[in-house]
């Protein structure tokens, strides 16, 4: 899966312009997968050149064209191979649990300012989960509110986790 895969996934509902896109990635897709403007519109961009997409030129008045992009025929059968493809290995990256392992060599006051600041950031997180399924639950279809219920049910067990932790890294100072 990359970035391509998941463009022509959100072009197969409906055209999007790249703001359009990016918006997606902040929402639907934001506590699983992730890309910037810096990866989305070099990607638009060879994903028309190879013609699995078609852009439009809007204009609009006193604000620059929009571009608005549209699935081909041919975007519609490379997505139809993503789907069909071996699901690969889930893939973390995580700073935070970087700086975890390592965390040995951190004063135990930083340590605990991580897991503070992880914690309040993954509650959030949950509340805006919980808050975009309740929003977008009349329109989702089985395998979307399967999604999300996965997410927001990661972010409660992590940061579950992550108190219980905290409480023992604070029992020992």
């Amino acid at each position: 899966m990359n970035s391509q895969d998941v463009i022509l996934g959100i072009l197969m509902d409906e055209n999007c312009s790249g703001y359009e896109i990016k918006h997606k990635f902040e929402s639907l897709f934001s506590y699983f997968y992730n890309a910037s403007y810096g990866t989305i519109y070099p990607t638009l961009g060879k994903m028309e050149k190879q013609g699995l997409i078609t852009k439009e030129s809007i204009l609009q008045d006193g604000k620059p064209n929009k571009n608005v992009y549209t699935i081909t025929e041919a975007g519609r059968e490379q997505f139809m191979l993503y789907l069909t493809s071996d699901i690969q290995a889930v893939e973390t990256k995580s700073d935070f649990m970087v700086r975890l392992v390592f965390g040995k060599w951190a004063d135990q006051g930083q340590v605990i300012q991580w897991l503070e600041r992880t914690i309040a950031k993954q509650e959030e997180e949950i509340a805006r989960l919980t808050a975009d399924y309740a929003n977008w639950k009349p329109n989702m279809n089985a395998t979307q509110e399967l999604c999300i219920t996965i997410g927001i049910a990661n972010q409660e067990s992590s940061h579950r986790i992550l108190v219980e932790g905290l409480q023992k890294l604070k029992a020992q100072l």
